[in-house]
């Protein structure tokens, strides 16, 4: 790990470390296609882990059926945007039982996108002081802002999420031309439109710039 990059969640994790609410703190890790949300949030787990217990959710877990997500186009940005997760189910068996007033117990996951298929999981019950780390695009848009404690928003920008796509989606995709192709109709202005309503940079407490993933950028640490 780089310098930079062990600086920066160190003092992510210090940050988190001091937030306490009386219920578990639920932490958001937003951010575009490839920009590196998952790598952080386990890096970040794994730091804060020191401080604190963590439990760690991704929206992947959340998918809605295939059916759904299509259901506009194979390609639309606004099927991507409007229809890709299953939020009813994060926010009432994850965010609201972490939240104030909750039980504590959530459910780590509630769809193999890969399998097109429900998962069955047993709900686990977090500690009281627990950090909750959740990663995935979309997190700041508008029905989901009150159920969280802290935002981070990753910005990395849309050629770069490209290029990064392109080793990491080509297994998935079959093709180069096929990642393009997924990417400048339907991912890409997808994120287009999430910004344009949700605003995510503005409205996040922590902004980082992951162009270069090993010395990231603070672009904004509003509290």
């Amino acid at each position: 790990m780089s310098t930079g990059r062990h600086a920066l969640l160190d003092r992510l994790a210090d940050h988190l470390a001091g937030c306490r609410p009386p219920h578990p703190l639920r932490v958001a890790i937003d951010g575009p296609d490839a920009a590196g949300k998952t790598w952080l949030a386990d890096d970040l787990a794994r730091v804060l882990g020191l401080r604190r217990p963590v439990a760690r959710v991704s929206v992947d877990g959340f998918h809605r059926p295939a059916a759904v997500r299509t259901a506009r186009g194979r390609l639309s940005p606004d099927g991507y945007y409007l229809d890709s997760f299953d939020y009813e189910t994060l926010v009432d068996r994850v965010l609201r039982p972490l939240g104030p007033g909750g039980n504590r117990r959530y459910l780590p996951v509630a769809y193999d996108v890969r399998a097109d298929a429900p998962v069955t999981a047993e709900p686990v019950t977090a500690p009281t002081d627990a950090a909750l780390l959740v990663d995935g695009v979309f997190l700041l848009r508008p029905e989901l802002r009150e159920h969280w404690d802290v935002t981070v928003h990753l910005h990395v920008g849309p050629e770069e999420t490209l290029r990064r796509a392109l080793v990491r989606d080509l297994d998935v995709f079959g093709s180069a031309d096929e990642v393009r192709r997924r990417y400048r109709e339907r991912y890409l202005p997808g994120q287009e439109l999430y910004r344009a309503r949700a605003r995510p940079g503005e409205r996040a407490d922590v902004v980082l710039d992951l162009t270069d993933p090993l010395a990231p950028a603070v672009l904004a640490w509003r509290r």
